[in-house]
């Protein structure tokens, strides 16, 4: 069947992801002369329904990188979601600036076993969730020059009928990366959480509506009695700058990638 629609659709906290899937999805509409419509998945509601498409649509999925695997509290929704019936897939994952290891590997399995006939695929450096020094403003001009010129390349397989299935190297069922402190043993803040200062917190509540895991209390935002999963979503909107994390842990995780993955990553595509 001739593809009539091109979506996109990504897990994308702290924006960076999402700004990568657009970037490609707006190439490969503008390439193939075809609608583009988004699916969003980044709030709680948005993952709340099935995600289906079939063999006329071309999906661009995004996710980040957590750990070198997708976000783990995050992948059972990809997989109970998403449903490709035939429909070409293009997925995406970016990560900050340390290594994507498995994760691209685990969201193309995870897709091609719910029906999607993966086309492309890349991996793209972006701005770290925890510091502005690994990445910063990435993914800059370039990268999203880069993300374009990738979209063209699906595009021109598409238009040759081409359905070589990506070689793309990880191991999807490979063990989460371990995050390590600054002097090099496991660093452990599962339970941070992020802290409010009062003094800047104007109560405006940005960071209850646009938490991913909703559990951040809106009547009292200084609560957070849900799961977080150190996404930072909430210190990145925060107009106040009123959101911090204070954990020694993670902090020194923080210190520890600061030392050790400052050197500017290259963004990987598989056709």
């Amino acid at each position: 069947m001739t593809l009539q629609t091109v979506w996109i659709s990504a897990f994308s906290p702290a924006g960076a992801t999402e700004k990568v899937v657009r970037a490609i999805g707006e190439a490969l509409a503008k390439e193939l002369d075809l609608p583009l419509r988004e699916r969003p998945f980044t709030k709680p509601g948005d993952r709340a329904q099935e995600a289906c498409f079939g063999p006329s649509d071309l999906a661009v999925i995004g996710s980040p990188t957590y750990a070198g695997r997708m976000p783990n509290k995050i992948a059972p929704d990809f997989r109970a979601r998403f449903r490709g019936d035939g429909a070409l897939a293009v997925p995406v994952v970016t990560y900050g600036n340390r290594a994507w290891e498995n994760s691209l590997a685990e969201l193309c399995a995870l897709l091609g076993e719910n029906g999607f006939q993966i086309t492309g695929a890349g991996a793209f450096a972006a701005r770290h969730a925890f510091t502005d020094n690994l990445a910063g403003g990435r993914p800059d001009w370039d990268d999203l020059a880069e993300a374009r010129a990738f979209a063209g390349k699906v595009a021109e397989k598409i238009r040759r009928g081409d359905s070589t299935v990506p070689a793309v190297p990880g191991d999807p069922g490979a063990p989460y990366y371990v995050p390590k402190d600054a002097g090099g043993q496991p660093a452990k803040f599962l339970k941070a959480k992020p802290r409010t200062a009062l003094s800047k917190c104007c109560g405006c509540g940005v960071c209850a509506r646009t938490c991913p895991m909703g559990a951040i209390d809106p009547a009292d935002v200084s609560q957070v009695p849900g799961l977080c999963i150190k996404c930072q979503s909430c210190v990145r909107r925060c107009t106040r700058h009123a959101k911090y994390f204070d954990d020694p842990a993670f902090l020194s995780h923080v210190a520890m990638l600061e030392a050790n993955f400052r050197e500017p990553k290259v963004n990987e595509i598989f056709l």
